[in-house]
């Protein structure tokens, strides 16, 4: 016997799992449609040059590659960004710009697991490429403001930097040329503190102790957006790339708070820094503000040099990507995910083997208005299967008899609220019953 068990990093995923993240993947997509963001997809599969060299050093140690039967080395996609730069590059003569796509795909990673991270995990990306307008900037912020709400989440910030900021910090120092290692250092700075970060730029891009301190002291800039920015030029000095990207970030404020983004949901934090290497301007990251703990929930940015890996032709983008396990990991520890292992919220006892039809016909009505119904499959005891209709946690049950078929009625039970009513209607009018129903499950939501 071959025992049972899935690989380190991997996972199943039960109904009481697949529900809830069903739900939010179909939540995503409709935000996404909602911003004018068409679906793609794209192959598990890339040629192993195509993702190498493309993310970190990191993401190259994590990826999972191998050499197929025809002789091919081929990798195992890490995030479904680096694959757009390369589908974009080449359909982009079909697709025109600019390009709004949004991708609901699994990738893979080679990483240490933890609490909500796995090996193999679902993004759920959206992406504007082909503009370097302002305008899919702030676009990306109000996608993800609407995405959180959408999937019921009150208490988050959206935390906004920009990379121009920090390179030209470093080019003032002249560290440019140490950016990357520079960058990946300070993007562990929440995680392991100033002293730690300071520590490994040291050891990573050969720095001073002093050059470190000036770095970090643009990490540690606090205060409101207007503050902060006030105080960006006296940190970072007058280097061009730095004036920009500051001009950038506070044209992203202004354009947010006009479109009604209530200020307490964005934070301008000069101390993030996204580890990717082709990230070159605005980046987003996005916390629950009662599970900070969990890490960004929904992360992204500009990249302006990233397609033309694959093209001549220059083409910048901007987009995000939902850690949707991640934050479905976060609402189960802040006990926010509803414990349901049944996809239809309607559970339709068979106690009488004698109206077996009259059963289907029931369920066959409540389905045709558009409520999902389970029909039990077996004439058992009605307690036992009411018992069943908790486990699974079912909203409603209707319950009919020989009696209540013969006098066309049926008796409807909240099994949430424990109250039931006698509900009078016709095999071809069962409007009245469907309205019982929906009143229940609508009041439940």
């Amino acid at each position: 016997m071959i025992t049972p068990r899935t690989l380190k990093g991997f996972r199943d995923y039960l109904p009481e799992v697949m529900i809830p993240r069903e739900h939010a993947m179909q939540t995503a997509r409709q935000v996404f449609q909602r911003f004018g963001f068409n679906p793609i997809d794209t192959p598990a599969l890339e040629h192993l040059e195509i993702l190498t060299g493309k993310g970190s050093e990191e993401t190259d140690r994590q990826l999972y590659h191998f050499v197929d039967n025809g002789g091919r080395p081929v990798g195992m996609r890490f995030d479904l960004t680096v694959p757009l730069a390369r589908f974009v590059a080449q359909h982009i003569n079909t697709l025109g710009t600019p390009f709004k796509r949004y991708h609901l795909a699994p990738v893979w990673r080679g990483e240490n697991t933890q609490a909500g991270r796995y090996r193999e995990f679902l993004q759920c990306d959206f992406d504007t490429v082909g503009t370097d307008s302002v305008v899919a900037d702030i676009e990306t912020v109000l996608v993800i403001h609407q995405l959180l709400q959408a999937l019921g989440i009150r208490k988050f910030t959206i935390h906004i930097n920009n990379r121009q900021i920090l390179t030209g910090l470093l080019e003032h120092l002249g560290l440019a040329s140490q950016a990357t290692p520079l960058l990946r250092a300070l993007d562990k700075l929440a995680k392991i503190g100033p002293d730690k970060t300071a520590a490994e730029m040291i050891r990573m891009a050969g720095v001073t102790d002093a050059q470190a301190r000036q770095i970090l002291a643009l990490a540690g800039c606090r205060g409101t957006t207007a503050e902060i920015l006030r105080r960006l030029p006296e940190v970072v000095g007058d280097n061009p790339s730095a004036v920009s990207g500051t001009e950038r970030l506070r044209q992203i404020f202004d354009g947010l708070a006009a479109a009604g983004v209530p200020a307490n949901r964005l934070r301008l934090d000069a101390s993030i820094a996204r580890g990717l290497d082709y990230y070159t301007g605005a980046i987003f990251e996005t916390f629950l503000d009662e599970a900070p703990h969990i890490g960004s929930v929904c992360s992204g940015g500009r990249y302006d040099n990233l397609v033309g890996t694959y093209s001549k032709q220059a083409l910048s983008g901007v987009g995000a990507s939902l850690g949707l396990d991640r934050l479905l990991a976060a609402l189960e520890s802040l006990g926010s995910l509803p414990s349901v292992r049944t996809a239809a919220p309607v559970f339709l006892p068979f106690f009488d083997p004698h109206h077996l039809h009259d059963y289907l016909m029931l369920a066959s009505n409540l389905r045709s208005a558009g409520i999902g119904v389970e029909l039990y499959p077996e004439p058992k005891k009605l307690g036992q299967q009411l018992k069943y209709a908790d486990s699974r946690g079912f909203q409603v049950a209707c319950i009919s008899g020989a009696d209540e078929f013969q006098q066309q009625q049926c008796q409807v039970k909240d099994l949430a609220n424990k109250t039931s009513q006698t509900v009078a209607y016709t095999a071809a009018r069962p409007e009245a019953l469907v309205e019982a129903i929906q009143q229940i499950l609508d009041a439940n939501r």
